[in-house]
């Protein structure tokens, strides 16, 4: 039987909250700083940052490895959760460049919102949204970016048409995400359980 979408988002709400307020309890996926690490974040990076920071990461690759990010630059993180990629980004487009983590799980955006204060970064802005509606102005961003969040949402073409409609022209996405190979069959995705794992 498939999911209704409302069903998913609380799927997908619930379990990111957990990950916000007990990070530790997670099983079924790697996350925290040495996940980062071995999807090939800088360990000196990483390691430069607090746990607090850390420890929510549950991304799927390294955005980052995609592309440079320059001063002056305006990014959005899409999916931004505890902020990592988030301070990372604020740290590289430093001086005169800002960066707006958008997030739907309020838990997520509380801890980044704590985590960016604690390190004293001043050129980043969380907004509260979903990727099938960001609340950022048309073609106001040069580039996206974004872990492991696409999958996770029900309406991609909304999703994708979303995000160009957000970047100035020339603007870039750079998306670290999983998906499904064709051959999966319909019990072997039942198997893998919710939407959200």
């Amino acid at each position: 039987m498939k999911e209704a979408p409302a069903d998913i988002e609380l799927a997908v709400k619930t379990r990111f909250a957990a990950l916000a307020l007990h990070p530790a309890e997670e099983q079924r996926f790697p996350v925290g700083p040495e996940s980062a690490k071995r999807l090939g974040y800088e360990a000196r990076e990483i390691d430069t940052l607090p746990l607090g920071v850390t420890e929510s990461f549950a991304g799927v690759g390294n955005p980052f490895a995609l592309g440079d990010l320059q001063p002056g630059q305006r990014v959005l993180d899409l999916g931004c959760g505890a902020g990592m990629n988030s301070i990372l980004a604020a740290r590289r487009v430093a001086p005169g460049g800002t960066v707006i983590g958008v997030d739907m799980v309020e838990e997520m955006l509380a801890k980044a919102r704590r985590n960016t204060e604690a390190l004293g970064l001043c050129n980043l802005d969380y907004q509260l949204g979903r990727a099938d509606a960001l609340p950022v102005p048309t073609a106001s961003v040069d580039v996206i970016i974004t872990n492991g969040v696409f999958n996770l949402c029900v309406d991609k073409p909304k999703v994708i048409a979303e995000m160009f409609r957000v970047l100035r022209p020339g603007g870039c996405l750079h998306m670290a995400d999983i998906f499904l190979e064709e051959h999966v069959t319909s019990e072997q995705l039942a198997g893998m359980g919710a939407w959200s794992d």
